[in-house]
């Protein structure tokens, strides 16, 4: 028979059992609108969180571990050589903690394409004095403009520039849990001691919040220069050096690459966030997981509404089958059935889903801990209306699939013969 029949046919079905079939249209819409809704503020919630640490985490770590050593003096005795020995309480060597031929290390960085970027930290424990009270505190001497390029630092800043880092001299800016302790303001000047004694004044020239009230009440950021000049050392001396790279799949490999070649340890971005990136791939599991569910749900109510149909068309299938309609024809004409209720209901699911996930996109979300935050997060990846379209398509067809061949093998004269 020809589609244009078929179709015709398919289309007086539908409209003879239109509060049924606007009820299985209902089914599609809804699930495919919570899938979407679901998935896109989940991600977004997701990628929130992820920003939280991944955009402050370097890629790559390149810095010198403490360690004990691995040699002991006993081992070059010869004496004891053909002994075994058992020592306790190895103490760590003393080793400098600042990375070896820093200069060397950033030439060749340079000229390497895997590497978007990089930028040196200097890391020292002080302690701000305020009245007859130390707080702990750990000043991070950065490259404020290569900082800033890499690790968005102007994003964390809710008081202040960070070009003020590299303009004004001795300037610091704290962490805003930190600052709320010692009730200073941005101009103020802050008394630091440092590990070796020294007392230094400090110029506040801005405050920063990251949302983690365990970093924000301890880190604070400085100018590399005046680190440098709180631990008396020289231009070369460098902790910590900070990699971003192109493909962030290459860390692990560039990471174990560079500790061979720099003679120093690395640790990439998988290895220090392992537990953190678990969390997440948990999260996008079970927003696919229920989104998939109320697909699937929506294609038994479909699979009983075509049932029912079926059952209640026994003489109209009968009288198309007496009238030339082959099994195959009939079966066409059920699965069409089907099929449009899945096109139709998943269209308007779509566009009721990025409705309902623009009007949570602009719904206010203050909160103390995230200041840069002013909405819920949602994410509009196509990939997730792709998903639902391809879904709820195939979920309606197998849901009119089984009736289909159920109403293609009835057989006419049994139909009519009961009549």
């Amino acid at each position: 028979m020809s589609v244009s029949l078929l179709f015709s046919i398919s289309k007086k079905l539908l409209l003879a059992r239109w509060k049924q079939t606007l009820i299985a249209a209902i089914g599609v819409t809804f699930s495919i609108t919570m899938f979407v809704t679901l998935l896109g503020f989940m991600n977004g919630l997701n990628s929130l969180l992820d920003g939280l640490i991944l955009n402050r985490t370097p890629h790559i770590k390149l810095y010198n571990d403490i360690k004990s050593s691995e040699k002991q003096a006993i081992y070059f005795s010869d004496k004891y050589k053909n002994n075994t020995q058992f020592i306790h309480s190895i103490k760590p060597t003393n080793a400098k903690k600042e990375l070896k031929d820093y200069f060397a290390i950033i030439d060749y960085l340079k000229t390497d394409k895997r590497v978007l970027g990089y930028t040196p930290k200097v890391n020292t424990q002080v302690f701000f004095n305020v009245g007859t009270i130390d707080l702990v505190g750990v000043i991070n001497g950065i490259e404020p403009e290569s900082e800033n390029k890499l690790f968005k630092f102007q994003e964390y800043l809710v008081k202040g520039n960070y070009l003020d880092l590299k303009n004004v001299p001795n300037s610091i800016v704290l962490g805003k849990v930190l600052a709320d302790k010692m009730m200073v303001n941005q101009g103020d000047l802050v008394q630091i001691t440092t590990s070796q004694g020294e007392r230094v004044l400090l110029k506040v020239v801005g405050f920063f919040q990251t949302g983690l009230a365990d970093i924000d009440k301890t880190q604070c950021y400085a100018s590399v220069i005046t680190t440098q000049k709180i631990m008396g050392k020289g231009s070369s001396f460098i902790t910590d050096l900070f990699i971003r790279l192109n493909n962030i799949e290459d860390a692990p490999s560039m990471a174990k690459e560079f500790a061979l070649k720099f003679n120093c340890d690395a640790e990439d971005i998988q290895t220090a966030n392992a537990q953190f990136e678990t969390g997440s791939d948990i999260r996008n599991l079970i927003s696919y997981a229920v989104g998939i569910t109320l697909l699937i749900v929506a294609g038994f109510g479909i699979y009983n509404i075509l049932n029912m149909m079926i059952y209640e068309k026994m003489d109209s299938i009968a009288i198309l089958k007496a009238s030339g309609f082959s099994g195959n024809d009939v079966k066409k004409i059920f699965i069409s059935i089907a099929l449009t209720i899945g096109i139709f209901g998943g269209f308007f699911g779509l566009l009721f889903g990025f409705s309902l996930s623009a009007i949570i996109d602009n719904i206010p979300f203050n909160t103390a801990a995230l200041p840069t935050v002013t909405t819920f997060p949602v994410d509009y990846n196509p990939k997730y209306y792709i998903i639902a379209s391809l879904f709820s398509v195939f979920t309606t067809y197998f849901a009119g699939y089984f009736p289909a061949k159920k109403a293609g093998k009835i057989d006419p004269v049994v139909i009519i013969r009961g009549k």
